[in-house]
């Protein structure tokens, strides 16, 4: 079955606003990139897709390998869908979205599963991070709070069998200050992505 990942991408000088707190415009930029740069890494050696508005993203993507898919204006169900379909035309059978925070990302491939949708939500089983859908299923993506119900809803919608991953590692996302300070107690901002 061919595959594909998915990765929507914010323009890295307007990532992590409600990093404010904790870091410098100049520092939330760089520890985007870092993150997107390792969740790109942890798809190999399935071909990635990185949904984009950005000039800066879309140079950074294309320098990665990654291919990428123009945006503007689409927000970002409209851009992972713009995504999909993209993927799709090219023969992507199966289609796996991450979201470019996850500093802890390794691997991806353990999540694609061949059937159904498979949702890994963030640690609060609240949001998705990461999702696995057939590329021709009609999925109508809902991203924000509340996301991993009714990501779960509407596969069940559709008639798919849905599968829900506990993962502590891509189960951590970077959404405000207190995610900073990773399990093993190493601090992205001090460091950055391991």
């Amino acid at each position: 079955m061919q595959a594909a990942v998915v990765i929507p991408v914010k323009a890295f000088h307007a990532a992590k606003l409600r990093l404010a707190p904790a870091l410098s415009p100049e520092a939330r930029a760089e520890l985007a990139r870092e993150m997107a740069t390792r969740v790109v890494r942890a798809a190999s050696p399935i071909p990635v897709t990185v949904v984009c508005d950005d000039e800066a993203v879309r140079d950074w993507a294309l320098a990665t390998g990654a291919a990428v898919r123009w945006t503007p204006g689409l927000g970002l169900d409209g851009a992972v869908e713009a995504g999909i379909e993209a993927v799709a035309a090219a023969g992507a059978e199966r289609v796996l979205i991450a979201h470019a925070d996850l500093p802890l990302a390794t691997g991806l491939d353990h999540v694609l599963g061949t059937d159904g949708v498979v949702i890994v939500p963030d640690r609060w089983n609240d949001g998705t991070n990461v999702i696995a859908i057939p590329a021709g299923c009609g999925f109508r993506f809902a991203y924000g709070p509340g996301s991993a119900a009714r990501h779960q809803a509407e596969a069940e919608r559709l008639g798919l069998a849905v599968r829900v991953v506990d993962d502590a590692v891509l189960g951590w996302d970077v959404d405000r200050p207190e995610d900073l300070l990773l399990p093993d107690g190493e601090d992205l901002a001090l460091g950055g992505c391991r």
